[in-house]
């Protein structure tokens, strides 16, 4: 039956459309942080639909949600009052410490990144953009346009003009020896000299941390130091978290609040995890920005009621339970065992990440070459023990990606890392 529909799927998808795996699997249903395919067998489920089921697969709390508001009305269009939507949107618009805080919901992060593009060269007058070097910001034209890894970039076409700033990887570049404050230091140099050389930017769009580039980030407090230097010129600043929000890097609510010394971003995205599987993606911005377009503009699927129930079902589950103290305790643990065997493992380049968000860069032992051979074999080999985990990486990188839903528990995350540490013995 997997054949079959391998076959069904090729002969009707595009080639690009990419699926893990030598064999493919289909996923038939899921409970907490395990799923099961097709076949019948069970696995433990560390990316969650890339970082979208954030809380648990079938949480009670919102699948009941979600069917409630089936059963009175799904969808009528922002044309109309929608008190669900109002109600995310205040909730969203307080805890995103933006004052003055506007909200408007997509249906993904690719959307939410297109619209606050958008904004900010509306707001500035100015279709020029900074962007970090190995960022992804999703697969429309224009996030493309903006987007610093290759391997997500199929054309080099945009109707923006983008230039690509030095900081979003630690560990590699030009200053990646440097002491931390020395490369925070570097950094703005060769942003401030960047700015020399052209007409002022819209805005600078980051992930706090490079969620498809293999989760990587730069040093605390890069972001606060470049904000200095954008504020002082009139330059937005658009924080992508459409991967680190909601509490998963354990240490804070939002990834921007690690470089928030001189206050929030002007703008700011999220997307997946907040509507649990649910299509809801949105951008948050100080009234004067959102408020600057002077044409009509609407969203048919953005902020549908029903997308809007699991997304204030799910955000309630994750304050009362504490999912982001969770993610940072249970992270905490997940990530030094990992190191404590990657140790062990030549071709285990470094174990980074914070929180519920890993990565393991694989390189060809004893140099800092990529290894995408070995990184697909230990992926193989994860899921043959019974364990779902992701990939990513930029520039001659390979990176494994680990991302459970928030509430993985300590059992789950010691099986998790003995499957992955098998997986990793079994490199040749």
């Amino acid at each position: 039956m997997t054949n079959d529909l391998l076959g069904r799927h090729r002969a009707v998808l595009p080639d690009w459309l990419a699926l893990y795996y030598e064999e493919p699997l289909e996923i038939t249903h899921g409970e907490g942080r395990h799923v099961w395919d097709a076949q019948g067998n069970r696995y433990l489920d560390f990316f969650g639909g890339i970082l979208t089921t954030m809380t648990a697969h079938a949480l009670p709390e919102v699948t009941k949600a979600v069917s409630d508001q089936a059963g009175r009305i799904i969808h009528s269009s922002t044309l109309y009052l929608n008190r669900p939507m109002v109600e995310l949107a205040e909730r969203i618009a307080q805890l995103s410490g933006i004052p003055d805080a506007r909200v408007f919901f997509t249906t993904s992060g690719t959307e939410a990144n297109d619209t606050a593009l958008l904004l900010a060269t509306a707001y500035r007058r100015s279709n020029t953009i900074l962007a970090m070097r190995n960022s992804y910001h999703g697969r429309s034209f224009s996030a493309v346009g903006i987007t610093g890894n290759s391997g997500w970039s199929p054309t080099s076409l945009s109707p923006l003009q983008t230039l690509y700033v030095h900081g979003g990887v630690r560990t590699r570049g030009p200053f990646a020896a440097l002491s931390d404050d020395a490369y925070i230091a570097a950094c703005v140099d060769d942003l401030k000299d960047l700015l020399g050389h052209t007409r002022a930017p819209a805005a600078l769009i980051a992930e706090p941390v490079q969620g498809v580039g293999g989760f990587t980030a730069p040093p605390d407090g890069l972001y606060a130091a470049f904000r200095e230097v954008l504020h002082e010129r009139g330059i937005l600043w658009i924080a992508d978290e459409v991967q680190t929000g909601w509490g998963r890097t354990g240490e804070h609510f939002w990834g921007w609040q690690a470089h928030g010394r001189n206050g929030p971003p002007d703008i700011m995205t999220f997307a997946k995890g907040i509507g649990n599987g649910m299509s809801v993606g949105g951008v948050v911005a100080r009234a004067e920005i959102m408020n600057c377009l002077d044409s009509n503009s609407i969203s048919t699927f953005g902020g549908t009621q029903i997308t809007m129930a699991a997304g204030l079902a799910n955000l309630n589950y994750l304050l009362e339970h504490d999912l982001q103290g969770n993610a940072r305790r249970v992270g905490g643990l997940l990530i030094e065992r990992l190191r404590a065997v990657a140790a062990q493992v030549p071709a285990v380049r470094e174990v980074r990440g914070r929180g519920l968000m890993i990565g393991i860069e694989i390189t060809k032992p004893g140099t800092d070459e990529a290894d995408p051979q070995t990184a697909a074999a230990v992926l193989e080999a994860a899921r043959e023990g019974g364990l779902l985990i992701g990939k990513g990486g930029g520039h001659n990188t390979t990176a494994l990606r680990i991302a459970p839903p928030l509430s993985l528990n300590v059992a789950e995350a010691e099986e998790g890392a003995a499957i992955l540490e098998n997986a990793l013995r079994s490199i040749p």
